[in-house]
Order: C-alpha cells, then structure tokens, then sequence
C-alpha cells in the first residue's frame, strides 16, 4: 500500500503531541504497511508502536510511541477507510438507488456493501460479496459490530430479494460471526406480500437465537420512489397492514422481554405513524442505538424537547421566523411550536411541511428534501426573520442539499437567511434563544 495522507489529527491526541500534522503521510506502523482501516485499527492496538511518518518537505520520522491498548493516536485520513470502498453487486427488488431521478451527484449512485464501512459508519451490507479470506480476516481482526442487511433468513426468498446467487447463505454466516464472539446489528427492509407476515415471524425467530450477539434488529418499510418504474412491482404498507407488522413485534419483544430483559426488535418510526398508533416512551428504544436507521428519531426529539423548556427559566427575544421539516415529522414540529408559543407569546412561528415533489409524496423523511421544492413551496409564504432546517436534509458536513442546492441559493430565492439545526430537540430551543 501506498502512503496514507492524514487529513487532520485531533485535538490534545497523541499524534499530536508528538508533533504530527495535518498534510503529513503515514507510511508504517512497526514496519508494517497499511492495507485498509481494519488493519490500521488492529496494528496500533499494541502499547509500543513505530511509526513511519513523512513530512511536508520530504523527510522521514520514525516516532515512537507507548500508549495504552485502547487508545487512540487520532489521526483521520483522507479516504476513511484508507482502500477503497467495495460496491454492491446485488440487484435489490427494494433498491432506493435504483429508483433515484438522472441528474444527481455521481457519489449518490455508488452503492456501497463494505464490511470496514459498517464498523466504521454504521453502514448495512448484506454480506453477498464476500470472499473466504474476508471472512477470516474479519474474524482474526474482531471487526465488532457488523450491521447486516438480512431482509429474510429464508435462503431461497433472499435469493429472490437481492437477486444474488450468494445471498443464501447468510445465516452461516451469523452462526459463524457468533462463534467468533463478534456482535451483530440485523436490518430488514420490510415489503408487503414478499417478506413480511409468516416470512417475518420465521425471521424473527430465526434471528433471536443468536442474540445476544445480534444486539438488535431493526425493521423499516420499503421505501418507494414516484421514478420506480420498470422495476419489480412493491408497493406501501396499508394501515392495517403496519397494525400488523408492529403486533408481531411486540410478540417478539414479549418474549425477549421475559427472557433477556430487550426489547430486541425495534420498528422503524414510518410503522407507528402509518399504524396511526402513539409512539412509545424513550425507554422502549434502549439507548436509541438505531436513530440513523430511523428508530425512535420522533420519541427522542420531543423527549429532549419538553425536557428542556420545562427546564428553561429564560425569556426569549420577541421574534417571527419559520420551521421547515418533511410531512413525517411535520405533525408533531407544529405540536412542539404551538406549545412553544404558549408558553412563551412573543414567539410567531411558521412551520412548514415540505411536500416531496422531487422523489414522490410517498417519500416523507426530512432527509430527503430538496432544495428545489423547499424553493418552490416557500416563494410565496409568510416566513419571518429566518427559516430553521434540519441539519439531515444536508449532506454531512455541508450545506448542499440532494439536488446541489445550497443554504445560500435558497436564503437567496427566498430573501430570508436560512440555519441548519442538529436534529436534537435542545439544541433546537437553544438556536431560537440565540437568533
């Protein structure tokens, strides 16, 4: 492998003390040279290391370090996980990719389903492109958890699902991950008629004997676009339908209740609301482990909401301004203002529903609206001083949305500024306070 360009190194780190820079290129650790993430996470676990380092100018340093088992150097690279990312080779009936509009960012098509980016973002693969040395390295180097794409363990229905010879064989691939003691977290993309009702309850029940390696499973609905054209017939889940899905969990959760004291199971926060059914407490999602998944986003919100301004003795600044959100949240955001501005009177707030015109009115996340149509439903509605957006329906660490839509384009459209807010109920109290 190459040299390896370090891109930052944290702040007070140990790659820091010892006088390593951003711009800087790692060359070894104990002489050994770096393939990907895995094996640099594996190599630096030793309390002596040796680092190669090369400077801006050229030179080389070797740096000795002693360190704690556990600890950190703290430097982020260029590329994440240093090789480059492995690509999906499954063609899923369900896939969201495949049912994106032309004309958008090429890095939004790549479909990724890589082992290394499930343990370090969190991603889901399915495990299909695996080769036997893969397998043995993730389970020498303890790549611990693996967030897997299960969808069914019925061998031939997953075959079906993913369209891959290989994606049969998953559950000897859980038993074997188990046995290495390494932790597992299951999603299943749940559609109507192919791997829900018998097909789920059999999956469930497959799965829940592994626990406590698989930590958790999460199901979500299949996510249907207004461009799913020519593609295998899906549809939505009915009400009575999610009734169902969220009644079969709850016999799951029961059992493992008694059992293990877990919930184990967690339905995706789409079921409750096309169930019509309240959500449940923040205790029922035990530490909220799948909020990127879409797991208990709503619960935890309005919990760090009514927590914070039932703690907050200050007065705000009189002020007039708008909340934008997607039609999913939009309910109970409006709930939380109207509150908001009953308790305290100075306040106007707007909150807006954005419509997902570009994807399709199915699509109702926050995460997946548009510049464009926030533009577009917005010329002509009374705004206020400033418009809040949730900081997801960015692209991390930016200010671009999906379509290449910037904050700045639309506070110019709109002739109003525009802020985004982390998606966490005090911080949002606390941007009102501050603007």
């Amino acid at each position: 492998m190459d040299k390896i360009l370090i891109k930052e190194v944290i702040k007070n780190s140990i790659a820091e003390e010892v006088g390593i820079v951003a711009g800087d290129f790692l060359i070894s650790v104990n002489y050994s040279s770096i393939h990907d993430i895995v094996e640099y996470k594996y190599l630096i676990t030793d309390e002596h290391l040796l680092l190669q380092i090369e400077k801006k100018n050229g030179d080389i340093w070797e740096v000795e370090i002693e360190k704690d088992y556990d600890e950190d150097l703290g430097l982020i690279f260029e590329n994440a996980i240093i090789d480059k990312a492995k690509g999906c080779k499954n063609k899923c009936i369900f896939c969201f990719i495949d049912q994106l509009p032309r004309g958008l960012r090429n890095t939004l098509y790549f479909k990724d389903d890589d082992t290394r980016l499930s343990f370090l973002q969190g991603n889901y693969v399915t495990l299909t492109n695996l080769k036997k040395e893969e397998i043995e390295r993730i389970i020498k180097y303890k790549i611990s958890p693996i967030n897997i794409s299960v969808h069914t363990t019925n061998p031939d229905l997953r075959r079906k699902m993913l369209n891959n010879k290989n994606a049969g064989k998953i559950m000897d691939l859980i038993s074997r991950f188990s046995k290495a003691k390494l932790t597992m977290n299951v999603q299943i993309v749940l559609c109507p008629d192919i791997n829900d009702r018998e097909e789920l309850d059999k999956t469930l029940e497959d799965l829940l004997k592994f626990y406590p390696s698989i930590k958790s499973v999460t199901i979500v609905p299949v996510g249907i676009t207004k461009y799913r054209q020519n593609l295998y017939p899906i549809r939505e889940f009915t009400k009575k339908e999610a009734q169902i899905v969220l009644r079969q969990i709850k016999d799951i959760q029961n059992k493992m209740l008694k059992k293990y004291n877990t919930h184990f199971v967690f339905p995706g926060d789409e079921f409750f609301i096309k169930a019509e059914e309240n959500f449940p407490e923040v205790d029922y999602y035990e530490g909220f482990g799948q909020l990127e998944n879409g797991v208990g986003m709503i619960s935890l919100f309005c919990s760090q909401f009514k927590d914070t301004i039932n703690n907050f003795s200050q007065e705000p600044n009189p002020k007039e301004f708008s909340i934008v959100t997607g039609k999913l949240a939009f309910p109970f955001i409006k709930e939380l203002m109207e509150s908001l501005m009953k308790k305290w009177k100075q306040l106007n707030i707007h909150v807006h529903g954005i419509e997902n015109e570009f994807f399709g009115e199915k699509i109702t996340v926050s995460g997946l609206i548009t510049g464009q149509d926030i533009i577009k439903q917005l010329k002509r509605k009374k705004l206020g001083e400033f418009i809040l957006i949730p900081q997801s329906m960015l692209k991390a660490e930016d200010i671009i949305f999906l379509d290449d839509v910037t904050i700045d384009d639309i506070a110019h459209k709109l002739s109003v500024p525009v802020y985004p807010v982390k998606v966490d109920g005090k911080e949002l109290i606390k941007k009102i306070f501050m603007m």
